[in-house]
């Protein structure tokens, strides 16, 4: 039976960095997928970069802040190997809010010159130094750049546990095989959780989408009710919700003419914009909303995930910090804020 030196269970964008970025460093990885690669929550996403807002914790600023600085790279790595076009943008977000709010700290930009489509906005606007980047082509050229660089990819295959033998990690058991290796790093999102013998309190949080076909826009567009990303090809992608509601994807029709209707207050235009779907994903929640990153209990097994919200973000680096972690170099960051640790019963 082949062995591996690394197993990484969970083929999204997480996992497929971190794979890339442990065999440039000459490790045979397996990725293991319980699904198609990429099509849970790195599929759902917005792409939004978003580092310089309010909403990213504050222990968690400096990681954002690292990672969105290595993107460009990081996207050139990858459409170098793959061939493709991952549509990152740098035109940045506009953050509206009303006149009345007290949290515009910053000098309101003239909005009308940025987006004419906005010309009759009410809101006062902050422009931010943003990125954003299509995830659904991201994580299609990090799978193909994955291939390339010699990874292994089991799709549909899902883990039911980690093996142990001596104390410390062997392999990891599928429903219908096993794979071996001395080192797993579960990677598996909203589902990392659900693989024994360690219990990690990952929870799915559902949030709807919509998308429509409307060349208006250049920035991301971020309103107090709803936010809006452009995507280089005409389309602007309309969220987002908040939802414990369990490993639920569905959509629900109240709740996404809710959000098209934000939409339009913010923009009247898009009122007559063709809808071209509508969809849900699960991102991977922990209790204290950030992600848990490091070593486990069981020598050999590590995890990467609970990024929230912010998994595209995180994703470079993420696969560079726990790259080094496993390959036991000297790790960038004190990462013990993030150690899965502090989950541990006592």
């Amino acid at each position: 039976m082949k062995k591996w030196d690394v197993i990484i269970i969970g083929g999204g964008i997480i996992g497929l960095s971190l794979a890339i970025e442990l065999r440039k460093r000459g490790a045979q990885v397996l990725v293991v997928e319980r699904g198609e690669p990429g099509r849970e929550a790195s599929h759902a996403a917005a792409g939004m970069i978003a580092d310089c807002g309010d909403e990213t914790p504050a222990i968690l600023q400096p990681l954002a802040t690292a990672s969105a600085r290595m993107y460009p790279e990081f996207v050139e790595e990858l459409q170098d190997a793959s061939g493709m076009n991952v549509d990152l943008r740098g035109q940045g977000t506009l953050l509206l809010t009303s006149p009345e709010s007290r949290s515009l700290t910053r000098n309101p930009v003239p909005l009308k010159e940025l987006e004419p489509a906005l010309s009759n906005c009410q809101y006062l606007a902050v422009y931010l130094k943003e990125r954003s980047v299509d995830p659904r082509a991201l994580v299609s050229a990090a799978l193909k750049a994955a291939k390339h660089r010699g990874v292994d990819i089991s799709s549909g295959a899902r883990i039911r546990e980690v093996l142990e033998s001596d104390g410390r990690v062997t392999g990891v058991a599928s429903d219908k095989t096993s794979y071996s290796a001395p080192i797993v790093v579960n990677c598996a999102g909203a589902w990392a959780g659900q693989i024994p013998p360690l219990h990690f309190p990952a929870r799915p949080v559902k949030g709807q989408m919509l998308a429509v076909v409307a060349r208006l826009l250049q920035h991301v567009i971020r309103a107090p009710e709803v936010y809006l990303v452009p995507r280089s090809d005409g389309r602007v992608l309309i969220g987002s919700t908040l939802e414990d509601a369990g490993y639920d994807k569905r959509t629900d029709p109240n709740t996404i003419q809710r959000m098209h209707k934000a939409a339009i207050k913010v923009i009247p235009a898009l009122e007559g914009a063709r809808i071209l779907g509508d969809w849900a994903g699960l991102r991977p929640g922990t209790p204290d909303d950030l992600p848990m990153l490091g070593a486990t209990s069981i020598p050999g097994y590590f995890v990467a995930t609970g990024h929230y919200r912010d998994g595209i973000m995180l994703a470079p680096i993420t696969a560079r910090l726990m790259a080094q972690v496993i390959t036991g170099e000297k790790c960038d960051w004190d990462l013990s804020a993030f150690s899965p640790s502090r989950f541990a019963k006592h």
